[in-house]
């Protein structure tokens, strides 16, 4: 048998971003606020940027002849 007192208590928690309802989850706190969620995180919408230094990026690619693999594809295509 389970000890009594020995768990927390579970609540279905709205969690909020903005003051917008984003998602509800299980958890063991009534409310939740966030800055960022899945839905405005810009690697999850796309709108992520790579900043290059040093020009990084472009060695990279180079380095793996990703630019190339990808030119091809989209010449396919």
């Amino acid at each position: 048998m389970a000890k009594k007192g020995l768990h927390p208590e579970w609540f279905n928690t709205k969690v909020y971003c903005d003051g917008k309802l984003v998602l509800e989850v299980g958890t063991t706190k009534k409310e939740l606020s966030v800055d960022i969620w899945s839905g405005n995180h810009p690697f999850y919408t796309g709108s992520q940027k790579i900043i290059d230094t040093e020009g990084r990026v472009e060695k990279f690619e180079r380095k793996y002849n990703l630019k190339e693999s990808e030119e091809k594809k989209t010449k396919e295509i």
